[in-house]
């Protein structure tokens, strides 16, 4: 399957394992945001509290050891599978991905609890779409 992408499927695999370990842990809790908090103050907090967890370390060493590029196409992936976009849109999404880049694009990757799901939707979809 040739994907549009430059992650190598087998990070790609490590990092759905990876996420979908962590996401499974009993002690991962997610704030309940209530009108005077940010998405960012419970993903920030989140992270905080797992940052000693090895599957956390692994999860964000991992992504950390990406570009910036590769980091948007995770991005892209994402929004693809979560419906935010066709996969025939696949340029707007990478582009809108790159565009929102930012040094916290690891910890947002990490802070979803349905990025595991959310990849191997996008690369279902995209691999569909051939």
């Amino acid at each position: 399957m040739d994907l549009p992408f430059d992650v190598d499927t087998g990070t790609l695999a490590r990092l759905i394992q990876a996420a979908r370990e962590f996401h499974a842990k009993e002690e991962v809790v997610f704030p309940d945001t209530g009108v005077e908090g940010s998405d960012d103050d419970w993903a920030m907090q989140i992270l905080a509290d797992h940052a000693s967890d090895l599957t956390f370390q692994e999860l964000e060493s991992t992504l950390s050891d990406l570009g910036p590029d590769q980091q948007a196409e995770l991005v892209a992936l994402s929004a693809i599978g979560r419906g935010d976009y066709a996969t025939e849109e696949w340029e707007a999404a990478l582009q809108d991905a790159r565009d929102n880049w930012s040094t916290d694009s690891v910890r947002s990757l990490i802070a979803n609890p349905l990025i595991a799901d959310e990849w191997e939707a996008g690369l279902d979809q995209l691999a569909l779409g051939e």
